[in-house]
């Protein structure tokens, strides 16, 4: 172990400005974890989706849906079969969206993903198992369709729960809470101070 540690130890010259750039990766990490809410994609609560603007009109429809009362984002867009299955698909997706929203490179019109598409297919079936255990949809998977073989619950049911929601524009006065803002107090009374 102290080899370990001896080798990852810079020269006596660069220990202070090591020492310092630590210091400011930390600062700047715990300032983009705090800003972009990174602990609230751990919970199943609807208000983390709109931590990015794009998500408003997905948000608005699905609070004014029937679902609304009975299946939160998570329940419908995640895996719910298992924890390890259920995690995966949110750190996965997690990462993608951030990378994405940083990037600043959202499409103006969200279109779910195939895998996202094998998820609501099950989703749909698993709560609503007792109206189509009688019926061939309950064969039809995400996959299944997608080789042209059966159609997915939205083929028929397509306004639930988000209505004709096509992107930013389609529902451009959408009310949502608003998000807190992104700099903590005392950074904001520090930086204000100086003026």
């Amino acid at each position: 172990m102290k080899g370990l540690l001896r080798i990852l130890e810079p020269p006596p010259g660069w220990k202070p400005a090591v020492i310092i750039l630590l210091g400011v990766l930390t600062g700047v990490s715990l300032l983009v974890f705090h800003a972009s809410e990174a602990h609230s994609y751990i919970s199943d609560e609807p208000e983390t989706c709109i931590n990015c603007h794009v998500m408003y009109p997905q948000y608005a429809s699905w609070a004014r849906s029937s679902h609304r009362e009975r299946a939160t984002c998570a329940e419908c867009h995640v895996p719910q079969d298992n924890f390890f299955s259920k995690y995966y698909v949110k750190g996965t997706d997690g990462m993608r969206h951030a990378y994405v929203f940083t990037s600043r490179t959202e499409p103006q019109v969200i279109q779910i993903k195939q895998r996202g598409i094998n998820v609501v297919q099950e989703n749909c079936k698993r709560c609503h198992m007792d109206l189509v255990d009688m019926v061939s949809i309950v064969e039809v998977t995400g996959m299944n369709h997608h080789e042209g073989r059966g159609s997915l619950c939205w083929d028929c049911h397509r306004d639930v729960p988000h209505g004709t929601v096509g992107g930013l524009s389609s529902a451009p006065f959408s009310l949502v809470p608003r998000l807190p803002p992104i700099l903590p107090e005392w950074l904001k009374t520090f930086l204000t101070r100086g003026n």
